[in-house]
């Protein structure tokens, strides 16, 4: 029987796993020679055509920034594939000869410490290099990790979860969170901020069950799970394994706190607790250090030392005032005209096409000789800047477009006011990128001056004070200030039904959000 052919390259070989995402087939690119790994994403995911354009935009996106993270223990990305039928879309990808996490997890026959302590640090070292991207993996459980051959960790299907959360494309029907719910952080079950301490949770639910042989909560079904995730305290490993180092249930136990502050501060913390129960560069295994029959020994790559990169230094942000000559509007010359002209309509194509990068550095080429030309305040910079920083935003850039939104505020400051329109965006803009990097509490904090400037203005029932609401509601359910979320979310709730009615398609997300905190509140599933 012939091979099924996709895009008249990549031939599907055999079944490798059935998922909830998808298929994984080995397969094999008739163009370069090599064999690959492609995952058919479900055909119920793609109702129409114009979804599946939708679904193939939005996955292209996310294979380029998942192909940012240089880190051997992520498989390369190599293609994004919609077929011609317009009813499913193929991811092809490394192959990796591996044995998934989830067939070391056998019951009454926990893991030796120093195997489950060397794939939570291998996991930790491939977070910490997708974290600074950011990317956040929204998914992580054993099924997504696979120990390869020479015992490298590799974590799966980066970007999956990111391309099929419902509140993006609106793929499914339930409008239930992204997430596996034995592993789903108490803030995914609430529909709130997903940040890199989202998936510390996750990798907290895992160690857990490497060292237990039993998943932190079993709950009968997914609403007692997803409420154990919200609510019960977690039984501390000792109790179940009594020779766990305390050290390591302290740490465990922290990855699980139900607030995402609450939680380590980054991956390189979590890295650093477990060195001591790391084996020593040099070292032979012991017999008590031996594993499942067969399986690949992940302790292996810390015989030889690995590990995850160095955190970033932030270089201080260079402040500079502009000259009485630059603030005086100048008149654009015709041919610079044309260019700033040339450069939104080729962003604008590469946009189109998902060229985040490359339209980043068109707007680039023209922004230096234009302020030269006409000052760094004048309104056509600016314009360009602010488009510049949009596209880094919706590129997934948002360490680079954070300084950038930030300087363009002070500058509509200067230029137009402090409470004028464009500063107020950029101020919010800005504290969308701190929430997207993590900094929920600085967030929070922004965006709630914005609100307050908004209301005195406009009212609270403006479209932009709507928005500027929810945004701030969903970062409270990330915090865990439930009271304070459900605060918000009543009248907002009643104010959209009121402007917009009950079918409004903003007012439909808040209500599922007020009955996911009443879940929350009340301890089980609503009716």
């Amino acid at each position: 029987m012939p091979a099924t052919v996709i895009s008249d390259r990549y031939e599907l070989l055999d079944e490798l796993s059935h998922g909830g995402m998808g298929d994984v087939w080995r397969g094999y690119d008739a163009v370069l020679d090599r064999p690959v790994a492609v995952k058919l994403i479900r055909q119920a995911a793609v109702t129409s055509p114009q979804l599946a354009e939708e679904l193939a935009k939005r996955f292209r996106r996310e294979a380029r920034i998942t192909a940012r993270i240089q880190h051997p223990g992520v498989p390369q990305v190599y293609d994004a594939v919609l077929d011609e039928s317009y009813e499913r879309l193929f991811l092809v990808m490394e192959l990796v000869d591996g044995v998934p996490l989830s067939a070391y997890l056998q019951p009454d026959h926990p893991l030796p410490v120093s195997w489950a302590a060397a794939v939570a640090a291998q996991v930790a070292t491939v977070l910490s290099h997708a974290h600074d991207v950011p990317v956040i993996h929204r998914d992580l459980k054993p099924n997504n990790i696979l120990v390869a051959r020479d015992g490298t960790v590799k974590v799966l299907d980066f970007g999956i979860a990111a391309i099929l959360r419902t509140d993006v494309t609106k793929l499914t029907a339930t409008g239930s969170p992204v997430g596996t719910h034995q592993y789903m952080s108490p803030e995914q079950v609430r529909g709130g901020r997903i940040t890199p301490q989202t998936d510390l949770y996750a990798l907290g639910c895992v160690l857990h069950e490497l060292l237990a042989s039993t998943p932190v909560f079993t709950g009968g079904n997914e609403y007692a799970l997803m409420h154990q995730h919200l609510a019960a305290a977690p039984v501390p490993l000792r109790q179940l394994r009594p020779n766990v180092p305390e050290a390591l249930e302290h740490l465990v136990l922290h990855l699980l706190r139900k607030a995402p502050e609450s939680r380590p501060a980054d991956t390189q913390e979590v890295y650093a607790r477990l060195l001591p129960f790391l084996p020593a560069a040099g070292s032979v295994p012991t017999q008590a250090e031996t594993g499942p029959l067969g399986a690949p020994d992940p302790t292996g790559v810390f015989r030889n030392p690995y590990a995850p990169r160095s955190r970033a230094q932030k270089p201080p942000a260079a402040v500079r005032t502009p000259t009485t000559l630059e603030l005086q509007p100048l008149p654009v010359p015709d041919e610079l005209r044309a260019a700033i002209k040339e450069a939104y309509a080729h962003s604008d194509a590469l946009l189109d096409d998902g060229r985040f990068a490359q339209a980043v550095e068109v707007l680039g080429a023209v922004i230096e000789p234009a302020a030269r030309a006409l000052g760094s305040d004048s309104r056509d910079v600016l314009g360009l800047r602010r488009r510049r920083a949009a596209v880094r935003f919706l590129g997934g850039d948002y360490r680079a477009a954070l300084p950038e939104f930030e300087a363009l505020a002070g500058a509509y400051a200067r230029t137009a006011g402090p409470t004028g329109t464009s500063a107020r965006e950029c101020h919010a803009q800005a504290a969308r990128c701190r929430a997207e990097l993590g900094q929920v509490t600085e967030a929070l904090h922004e965006l709630q001056g914005v609100l307050d400037v908004v209301s005195r203005l406009d009212g609270d029932v403006s479209e932009e004070a709507i928005e500027l609401r929810h945004g701030i509601a969903v970062l409270l359910l990330a915090q865990g200030r439930v009271i304070e979320a459900l605060r918000l979310l009543e009248p907002l709730h009643e104010d959209l039904v009121m402007v917009y009615g009950p079918d409004d398609e903003l007012a439909l997300e808040v209500a599922e959000m007020l009955a996911r905190i009443r879940l929350d509140l009340n301890g089980r599933a609503p009716d």
